[in-house]
């Protein structure tokens, strides 16, 4: 990483994410989704707030403590700057960072001090990215994500499956660089916003 800081200091009070599979799943009404690990227990719950000047994600753990908010550094926008915020401290930790065209979907993790790059999320393949933007019932195909560290080195992945239903599947091979909550989170975030 180019900062002093490593992924163990992004992590977020009273929230274990020890695991390196996840899968995510939307509900059937609204913008509310669930992050299982891969045994099905439900680690966290994110619903996108409606009706808000600025789009706000409050998460909660299993229990119904609130962990971390997402919220927007603009009024509704798809491409814009997403703040993570850790609910027990109080401190921001990460900006997700939407970088939005209809060929490539990039969202980069920054460091919320120093706005350093500490990860990227980038869709996989611009023909399946445009039709899922151009076509008639485009988003109804599965979105592939690839996680890459600062130096753009293979993370992980954000596989989408066909459902009625969104349900991502995300696999981290390698986290030593890379902090998960903010992916697991941005793997919510990202169905939310681009209205899927």
């Amino acid at each position: 990483m180019s900062t002093d800081r490593t992924a163990d200091d992004y992590r977020i009070e009273g929230l274990d994410l020890s695991g390196t599979r996840f899968t995510v799943e939307q509900a059937l009404i609204r913008n509310k989704y669930k992050a299982m690990d891969d045994s099905g227990n439900v680690l966290l719950r994110g619903k996108q707030k409606l009706f808000k000047m600025k789009e706000q994600f409050p998460f909660v753990d299993a229990d119904g403590n609130e962990v971390f908010t997402v919220k927007a550094g603009g009024i509704i926008d798809v491409a814009g700057n997403y703040v993570l915020t850790d609910a027990v401290t109080g401190e921001d930790l990460v900006i997700l960072d939407n970088d939005y065209s209809i060929f490539q979907d990039t969202w980069k993790i920054r460091d919320a001090r120093t706005e350093a790059k500490i990860a990227e999320i980038t869709s996989r393949g611009a023909l399946v990215t445009m039709a899922r933007n151009l076509v008639p019932f485009g988003g109804w195909i599965p979105h592939k994500y690839e996680i890459t560290d600062v130096d753009g080195d293979h993370v992980g992945n954000i596989e989408g499956q066909f459902s009625l239903k969104d349900r991502y599947e995300i696999t981290l091979d390698d986290t030593s660089d890379v902090p998960k909550e903010p992916v697991v989170a941005a793997a919510m975030v990202i169905d939310a916003i681009q209205g899927n």
